[in-house]
């Protein structure tokens, strides 16, 4: 008589050790998001300005990113759903079009 399946044990340690990178990440790329939005250059001669808007988008969609390769993982989608990626993604579009708009 085999024993019982692997899958069918208790789900929450699992869940909660991929919970905590995605959600790590997901406050990462919203305080870029957020920096990346709040950013106001003076003028069209302030490339500082300009460069730190395109760091903390690159930033924040570089968090998202990877927190949706940690989702991707089939033993992360098993346990986590939709709900605990879409944040992350959502902030990193919205960075990646303040980025392609170029301030």
């Amino acid at each position: 008589m085999p024993g019982p399946c692997p899958e069918d044990g208790d789900r929450r340690p699992l869940a909660t050790v991929l919970a905590v990178p995605i959600v790590l990440l997901t406050l990462v790329s919203a305080y870029f998001c957020w920096t990346a939005l709040t950013i106001r250059p003076s003028g069209p001669w302030d490339d500082g300005a300009y460069a730190g808007i395109v760091l903390a988008c690159v930033m924040s969609v570089g968090a998202a990113g990877v927190a949706a390769a940690v989702w991707v993982l089939p033993s992360a989608r098993r346990v986590l759903g939709w709900g605990w990626v879409v944040p992350a993604v959502v902030l990193g579009v919205v960075a990646g079009v303040r980025w392609a708009t170029g301030g």
